[in-house]
């Protein structure tokens, strides 16, 4: 076995793209591109979308709380 020889074929390898890297690229670079996407959107909209609206507290519920605390309903 020539020393020649060797690094000849082993430049030869070299030069061709590895496809693990290939498969790695197509998948790993979307995918971090959506990742890094969906954090940029998400600080924008909690930066400037306005508060979500609370539901509004049913009558039942407010009086059941007024008789936890001891405020006497008005009506009864």
């Amino acid at each position: 076995m020539d020393g020649d020889d060797f690094a000849g074929k082993m430049a030869a390898e070299a030069k061709g793209w590895n496809p693990g890297l290939i498969v790695l690229l197509v998948v790993g670079g979307p995918l971090v591109v959506f990742l890094i996407a969906n954090c940029v959107l998400y600080v924008y909209a909690q930066k400037n979308l306005p508060p979500k609206k609370k539901k509004p507290v049913s009558k039942k519920k407010l009086k059941r709380e007024k008789l936890k605390q001891g405020v006497p309903v008005p009506g009864e």
